[in-house]
């Protein structure tokens, strides 16, 4: 990857040997590997067994989780927020492997629809959940440094499966609560 980044910088007129750009390909190569860390994680492993018995039935949310990801057409960032909302079904899922599912996916070459998606497929598999709502706000620079230049746009996007999806009253729920 380094090698590949020494061809990007020459190909845009760079000096390698200028003091500033002599490790950038080493760099971004450690960057590159961070920034798209989601393809070598094991969904399984990360949530490790922590998935417990309860006989809660009551909506579970965790909310204003950051993420940042790269849109798959341009190699640009975009971040924001994710909201994660699901009902049990006689097994939780640990607070922080909400998040870590969330970064699994979102570090790849991604688009946030797919993302959205993804995120709530993953926890209504593991936890078989009455139902689950994923909601993404975010912000895109290849909206935003390039093309139409829109600086204050963001997109959102949400998924809702099971209860979410059937009932007006329990999505209607989990979108006030997110607010």
């Amino acid at each position: 990857m380094e090698r590949q980044f020494q061809e990007i910088l020459k190909f845009v007129g760079e000096d390698l040997n200028r003091e500033g750009l002599r490790d950038t390909p080493r760099r971004a190569a450690k960057a590159w590997k961070c920034l798209t860390a989601g393809y070598q994680a094991d969904v399984e492993k990360v949530i490790n067994n922590a998935i417990f018995e309860t006989d809660d039935d009551e909506m579970i949310i965790v909310k204003d989780i950051e993420l940042y990801s790269t849109c798959e057409h341009h190699l640009l960032p975009f971040f924001g927020k994710c909201h994660v909302g699901y009902i049990p079904d006689g097994k939780i899922i640990g607070l922080s492997k909400v998040a870590r599912i969330v970064d699994i996916f979102a570090r790849r070459l991604q688009i946030q629809e797919n993302l959205t998606r993804q995120i709530a497929e993953t926890l209504m598999k593991y936890t078989g959940a009455k139902g689950v709502g994923v909601v993404i706000e975010a912000q895109h620079l290849c909206m935003m440094m390039r093309g139409v230049e829109k600086q204050n746009s963001v997109m959102k996007t949400s998924c809702m499966l099971g209860l979410f999806r059937k009932e007006n009253s329990t999505r209607a729920e989990f979108l006030s609560l997110i607010k």
